[in-house]
């Protein structure tokens, strides 16, 4: 149980949406590290969501032997309202992207990749086959390197799940994104309570470390963020992201406010005092930042 708490005065902090704030001001990118990746990513033509994304962390990540790679596709049959991946019909599957994403680790050296994908609510497995045989290439022929899932929720079907834990990775992960109360707005396909019994679910097969995120700035309450916290301590997840919302474009959820630094300092401490392991909770935090360091 948390013994820290949000103050009304801290809740005062929250800067409403006048423009972004100097916070969520980021660098450009740079570095020998972050330079030579980004060289091998445009000759190979490398596909990863921190370029397609416009991931702010990149730079930071690329430095650290970090990347993510998005596998099943480009095209989402889900439509989340905070979500800039095109939405509609997927094309059909590419059985050799499973090699794909593993020699492209390879030729980039990446130390520690992240794997997620779009959601294919039109396969009868939802991708999960997909799933296992990259997660096989990548051990195959990067021995060496640690692995996170990020896994959609498979419609909650155990057998589609039992295709990650079969695989044992380092870390598998699965965002809740926003609290109860909005969910349907947010993750209109989705259900609160289906990614909390995949999250269970996950932990009472031996996956060692789960790890969820959520974003602020939706119009969630105080009280509601750390309502989602404690029902994520509650099927024990392990490590927590809580991020600024930015909208991707004109036809997407409005950002309803941007939440200070030190409000995310604040909650960082309430998921410390619940006793998640580990919590990233900055403006700036996205799912896969720092993600190296929560295999640890």
């Amino acid at each position: 149980m948390a013994t820290a708490t949000i103050t009304q005065e801290e809740a005062k902090t929250t800067t409403k949406t006048q423009g972004k704030p100097k916070w969520l001001r980021v660098k450009l990118p740079t570095g020998k590290k972050y330079r030579n990746l980004r060289k091998l990513v445009d000759k190979y033509d490398l596909h990863t969501i921190c370029t397609s994304g416009s991931c702010p962390n990149m730079g930071e990540c690329w430095g650290e032997g970090t990347a993510t790679f998005m596998i099943l596709g480009n095209v989402c049959t889900r439509s989340c309202g905070f979500c800039g991946v095109q939405t509609g019909r997927p094309d059909t599957l590419e059985w050799d992207e499973p090699e794909k994403v593993a020699r492209s680790i390879k030729i980039m050296g990446i130390k520690h990749a992240v794997i997620t994908s779009v959601d294919r609510d039109d396969l009868k497995d939802m991708g999960s086959i997909m799933w296992g045989e990259t997660v096989k290439a990548i051990r195959r022929m990067n021995p060496q390197t640690t692995l996170e899932t990020l896994i959609p929720d498979f419609q909650g079907v155990e057998r589609n799940i039992d295709r990650i834990v079969d695989v044992s990775p380092e870390v598998v992960s699965h965002n809740m994104e926003t609290v109860r109360r909005l969910t349907r707005e947010v993750r209109i396909q989705a259900k609160y309570d289906r990614s909390l019994g995949v999250l269970k679910y996950l932990k009472e097969q031996g996956i060692n470390r789960t790890k969820s995120g959520i974003m602020l700035g939706l119009g969630e309450r105080d009280e509601e963020i750390i309502e989602t916290l404690r029902d994520l301590r509650s099927v024990d997840v392990d490590v927590v992201t809580i991020g600024q919302y930015l909208q991707p474009s004109k036809q997407h959820l409005p950002v309803q406010e941007y939440v200070t630094p030190e409000r995310f300092e604040r909650y960082r401490e309430i998921g410390l005092d619940m006793g998640f392991r580990h919590v990233e909770s900055s403006a700036l935090v996205r799912s896969s930042y720092k993600a190296q360091k929560h295999i640890h």
